[in-house]
């Protein structure tokens, strides 16, 4: 079952969505299947696919009594995508490429998050709400001993996210667009 939204219509209606309730317009094997087909094709170098996720079927709240209690109101989303960066991947590089990884580190960085932005604008086209979070300092130590996580994956990312009760807002102001892209020669 694919999306009728349109790749960029998708990326226009992934915004930052943080008024959720515990429901979900699609069912969980569709949730599955979606982290599973941007695993499957969003790229990384090498292809050698660092990321890992945990997608619980259910989430745990306990995990928002270790956050801050600005983030309180996520404990009423649906669900949560626990991207990982799995270091211990490099090995499956041929040894030749081993000092790109150590030269260019931001390399895994980029694959995460292209990952996020697929999996984030994947759900958002068919129409959950969901919001990314960077609270892996506080939840890390409860999140691998809860789900078993291998102790050397790094937690990199949570993709918060239920059926909306309140959209993002009015769209935002984008600024700097005429500085940010430039085109040089070609015809006009």
């Amino acid at each position: 079952m694919a999306s009728t939204t349109s790749f960029l219509n998708a990326v226009a209606i992934r915004r930052s969505v943080y008024n959720l309730k515990n429901s979900s317009p699609i069912s969980q094997a569709r949730i599955q299947e979606i982290v599973h087909e941007a695993v499957k094709y969003c790229p990384s170098a090498f292809n050698i696919r660092s990321t890992r996720f945990v997608t619980p079927t259910t989430f745990p709240k306990e995990v928002y009594d270790l956050l801050v209690p600005r983030i309180e109101l996520f404990r009423a989303a649906y669900g949560i995508v626990l991207f990982f960066d799995d270091p211990s991947t490099i090995s499956n590089v041929p040894l030749v490429f081993h000092p790109f990884f150590t030269q260019y580190p931001e390399i895994h960085d980029h694959a995460a998050g292209m990952l996020q932005f697929v999996v984030w604008t994947a759900l958002a086209a068919e129409g959950l709400g969901c919001n990314l979070q960077h609270y892996q300092p506080g939840i890390t130590p409860w999140v691998k001993e809860k789900f078993d996580v291998p102790e050397h994956w790094k937690l990199t990312a949570q993709l918060v996210f239920g059926e909306i009760v309140e959209g993002p807002g009015p769209e935002k102001e984008r600024t700097g667009l005429d500085e940010a892209v430039k085109v040089f020669g070609g015809k006009e």
